[in-house]
């Protein structure tokens, strides 16, 4: 498995029964197009699944993707640039 989840809402909760707002509401999201990132466990999953029709998920590896320092970025360049030559 992944190590998280990217969960984004994607559609209005509006209209759903009680139970599917309060999963919804437990995960974290509050307005549509609010993205979460969540542990990649049974629980999460299983949430997931629950109100899967109103929710974006992407698997997200283990370094936080586009959360990189300058300096970060910077060394993994000069890294790849020594590596071509």
């Amino acid at each position: 498995m992944a190590a998280s989840l990217r969960v984004t809402l994607r559609k209005s909760l509006v209209g759903t029964n009680p139970s599917a707002r309060g999963t919804v509401r437990a995960l974290g999201l509050r307005h549509i197009g609010q993205t979460v990132e969540l542990r990649d466990d049974r629980a999460s999953r299983g949430q997931l699944r629950a109100v899967r029709h109103l929710l974006e998920v992407e698997e997200v590896g283990a370094a936080k993707a586009g959360r990189t320092s300058k300096a970060t970025a910077k060394a993994t360049a000069e890294k790849q640039e020594e590596a071509e030559s």
